[in-house]
């Protein structure tokens, strides 16, 4: 009997070990593919077609697209950051990601500060108010917002998108700091009190440090709907000394032909920042959410 329970314990975790690799397959090889992409020349890509000049006969090259590159073209992410001007665009990125993650952090973490520490008449409804950020689509304010950074001058800016960005991460941030907020003693609140700290006081040398657990979580949040969002940028800028690198990219597909290695560079110039954001914070991320789970 023992023996046959081993052997049923044997293959489950065979199977199971077997499931998880393929699971790291699907979600790695899109990644390998880009790479290998962005390393091949147009013609490896789509293939081509030559005489051969002993028999005259015409032969057809099928492309390659899962296999290595024949020729490692690193060139084409010299065009990419030369032609394509990324690294212009790769730094309007950072500039607007990290402005909005700032803002994000302190709006958020002030804001649930007053909703869940301080008692004042109609914080409950406010609350609500925040949360119903939740349920609005971002895109589905692109008239609204557009009309107002219009009359406040702000089209063609790096306001234009840090504004947007922040404030429709607000909620969510709120959302995320309630949980590691209420998970600190009341108690600590009113010993700085008792020792003369006032609300400011109270805030930041009590409950900001102890919120720095929340900065990973809400950080990375912010980060994602920053990076990798299109519409916005493409609409509300549209002079190239502001554009992001998602504009950035559209902005390499040619009206008649189309350079595929360049475009395939400036995707993986696009997406190392967000593989080294989740290489060096994933398990910060992930013990965050947990932390944060326990009361929120």
């Amino acid at each position: 009997m023992r023996e046959r329970k081993k052997r049923k314990l044997k293959v489950s975790t065979v199977l199971v070990h077997l499931a998880l690799l393929v699971l790291v397959f699907i979600n790695i090889f899109p990644l390998y593919w880009m790479l290998t992409f962005s390393l091949k020349t147009n013609d490896e890509i789509l293939g081509y077609s030559y005489k051969d000049p002993e028999t005259g006969v015409r032969v057809q090259v099928p492309p390659n697209h899962v296999g290595l590159p024949h020729q490692w073209e690193w060139s084409n992410y010299a065009e990419a950051m030369n032609t394509g001007n990324m690294g212009q665009y790769f730094l309007n990125s950072l500039v607007v990601s990290v402005s909005a993650i700032a803002i994000t952090m302190v709006a958020s973490f002030m804001a649930t500060y007053a909703l869940t520490r301080l008692v004042w008449k109609g914080r409950k409804m406010m609350n609500k108010f925040f949360m119903l950020g939740l349920t609005i689509p971002i895109h589905a304010s692109i008239v609204p917002v557009y009309i107002i950074l219009s009359r406040m001058s702000l089209l063609n800016t790096y306001m234009a998108l840090i504004f947007p960005y922040a404030a429709f991460s607000l909620s969510m941030g709120i959302l995320i700091s309630t949980g590691f907020m209420g998970d600190i003693p009341y108690d600590l609140d009113e010993a700085a009190f008792l020792d003369g700290c006032g609300v400011w006081g109270i805030f930041l040398r009590i409950i900001a440090p102890l919120m720095m657990p929340a900065i990973a979580t809400v950080g990375i949040y912010t980060f994602l709907q920053c990076w990798n969002e299109l519409l916005f940028a493409t609409i509300f800028v549209s002079s190239g000394q502001y554009r992001t690198l998602p504009v950035g990219v559209q902005q390499l597909f040619g009206q008649y032909t189309t350079r595929w290695g360049p475009i395939g560079a400036a995707l993986s110039i696009a997406t190392i920042p967000t593989l080294i954001v989740y290489i060096f914070l994933s398990k910060r991320i992930q013990d965050s959410f947990i932390a944060g789970a326990v009361k929120g």
